[in-house]
């Protein structure tokens, strides 16, 4: 009968909570200038592991998780 008066509680990322409460300058968000070969891989990688930006800059040297994800937002939006 304990079991019925259980409530399920969602997850939250911490990261999601936090980068949310965060303001981010009109600086941070200046277009990437990125290659035709960078934005093939971005967009490939990005149908295979999907919203992994720590693992898609793992294969883009000189490229941090969030600079791919500020590419990923900008040119899809």
């Amino acid at each position: 009968m304990d079991k019925h008066l259980r409530t399920k509680q969602t997850k939250t990322s911490p990261i999601v909570a936090s980068s949310a409460s965060q303001e981010v300058s009109s600086i941070e968000w200046e277009a990437l200038n990125m290659n035709q070969e960078e934005e093939d891989l971005v967009c490939r990688m990005h149908k295979l592991v999907g919203d992994r930006w720590e693992l898609i800059a793992g294969r883009i040297p000189g490229r941090t998780a969030q600079e791919i994800e500020r590419f990923w937002v900008m040119k899809n939006n």
